[in-house]
């Protein structure tokens, strides 16, 4: 779906059918009531002639609407238009998600997108319906909500934490948006985790009805100063086995921790390096949504925190339409069995340790890359609180000693370190806001940095969906038992990067099927988890 043009028929059968795919993709403006919704809204669906059809959350609170306090637009899962486009709209949202803005100001984010304020503002306002200022607007209300309804924090600590820049601004923002006062939205917000909770002390499951968003608190979790518990939602089908084998395969002793529950359950463990210090993550995927328990050193951290996990777990994928268009490009049934709904493609954490440990992985086991890794992170990596002993190391770091810890043929070594100097003295800029082809470019130019590296970590870095692994082993070998000829996959696109993992996946377990050892046909899959 086009984001300057929206189709009115496509968007009002989308609100008819309540259909929770297309939350966070627009969003339905009613003149009569001056609110607005996501599509799945469980509210009486609105008359034609009443609704307007807008792109964003910001642009309806530019027009002039508050948003639904049933359904809580401004909460939807984030579209994933932001990861199939890459021009300077799509590439602004995520950085925009990721706290540029209120860090920098608009300047910091034209200055790190390459273009000038007027510029941007211009193809932001025409493609989105509002201009940078007004979409970091939208993202400050959001992390407001989150904070007055699952904390017990000051408003004035709320107000600065969310990046206002005065608690009057808070103030006004917050009843503009919500159309109610902050206090009054944390009272209504305790009220309804009461019901909730007691609706659970009863053994019914609550219906959600798209009012869970992207944040959504857990009513069940304790909510103390810095320590959060939400629920992320996802666009099912989800391959919950996929996404825990790709965590638990790579973890890295010291840097995170995988643990398995008695009932099989898996949860990541991990440190996340942040903006204002860091922050420790505990992730659970379970049916519907991803249980994240956050632990922030500084509250400002939570909007890219929670925009880094979804990133990391690709929560903002369009399964059905992925799918639907990989089997009817390629009929996929007859060439990938068993082809599995609602794959996803990692993102990443933090993109030097993606870059980095993709490195370290090169040419050898999945097992030898976590241990050289350990070995990096348990002698340069900083120390923290918590169960996770360490954080990635820094570039600066790295650069400086890396060579003293690692272990391996020199070559690879002075490769590493050289790309860790790059990073430290900005030479080598990671970030969600690149273009695919200028970043695989500086990738390439890299010593020992080869195709499969450059395109591994550009497709996991910007969640670019249309890159395919045509060099990956496991891949070519996947694409050769199922009579696949990876010269002539446009069909396929843009979601090349999904038929790759359809291709590894389907690999592993045909040779698991006829009595292979899954660990060799993981250690052939060079692949390194950030």
């Amino acid at each position: 779906m086009s984001i300057t043009v929206l189709d009115f028929e496509r968007c009002y059968r989308a609100v008819t059918a309540r259909d929770s795919r297309f939350d966070g993709q627009f969003y339905t403006a009613v003149r009569t009531t001056g609110i607005y919704c996501r599509p799945s809204c469980p509210a009486i669906t609105p008359k034609p002639a009443n609704v307007t059809f807008l792109p964003t959350a910001a642009a309806a609170q530019q027009a002039g609407y508050r948003a639904c306090r049933r359904c809580l637009p401004d909460a939807a899962p984030g579209s994933p238009l932001w990861n199939t486009r890459a021009d300077l709209a799509a590439r602004a949202m995520r950085l925009i998600g990721d706290g540029v803005v209120e860090r920098g100001g608009v300047s910091a984010l034209a200055a790190t997108l390459g273009y000038s304020q007027r510029q941007l503002t211009r193809v932001l306002t025409s493609e989105l319906g509002a201009g940078p200022l007004a979409l970091a607007r939208a993202h400050r209300a959001h992390t407001a909500r989150l904070l007055i309804q699952t904390t017990d924090m000051p408003m004035s600590d709320i107000a600065f934490a969310a990046g206002f820049a005065s608690i009057r601004q808070f103030n006004d923002t917050v009843r503009e948006v919500f159309a109610v006062s902050p206090s009054t939205m944390r009272v209504e917000a305790q009220r309804r985790i009461r019901t909730e909770s007691q609706r659970r002390s009863r053994s019914e499951s609550p219906r959600q009805n798209g009012k869970e968003g992207a944040w959504a608190t857990d009513p069940a979790a304790p909510i103390a100063c810095g320590t959060l518990t939400l629920r992320l939602p996802y666009r099912e089908p989800l391959d919950r086995d996929w996404l825990e084998w790709f965590l638990s395969a790579h973890t890295t002793p010291g840097l995170e921790l995988w643990q398995t529950g008695p009932a099989g359950e898996g949860t990541y463990l991990r440190n996340l390096r942040t903006p204002h210090g860091y922050a420790g993550i505990r992730l659970s995927v379970l049916p519907g949504h991803v249980r994240a328990e956050l632990a922030l050193r500084d509250m400002r951290d939570l909007a890219p925190t929670v925009a880094r996990i979804r990133h990391l777990l690709d929560l903002d994928a369009d399964p059905v339409a992925i799918d639907e268009a990989l089997l009817h490009a390629g009929q996929l049934p007859g060439g990938i069995a068993p082809f599995t709904p609602g794959l996803r493609v990692p993102g990443c954490a933090d993109p030097a340790e993606l870059l980095l440990r993709t490195m370290i992985g090169q040419q050898i086991s999945v097992a030898a890359a976590n241990t050289h890794t350990a070995r990096l992170v348990a002698a340069l990596g900083e120390p923290t609180d918590g169960p996770i002993p360490r954080l990635f190391p820094t570039s600066a770091a790295i650069a400086e000693n890396g060579a003293e810890v690692l272990a391996g043929p020199a070559q690879r070594i002075r490769s590493i370190t050289a790309a860790a100097a790059a990073l430290a003295s900005g030479e080598l800029v990671l970030h969600q806001g690149r273009t695919a082809a200028d970043l695989r470019r500086d990738l390439l130019a890299l010593p020992g940095v080869g195709p499969w590296t450059a395109d591994y970590v550009t497709m996991r870095l910007l969640a670019d969906p249309d890159i395919l692994l045509t060099t990956d082993l496991v891949v070519r070998r996947g694409a050769t038992r199922h009579g696949i000829d990876l010269s002539d996959t446009t069909r396929w696109s843009p979601w090349r990067s999904y038929l790759s993992m359809q291709l590894w996946r389907s690999e592993l377990r045909a040779r698991a099927a006829t009595g292979a050892a899954a660990q060799n046909a993981d250690s052939e899959a060079k692949v390194s988890i950030s």
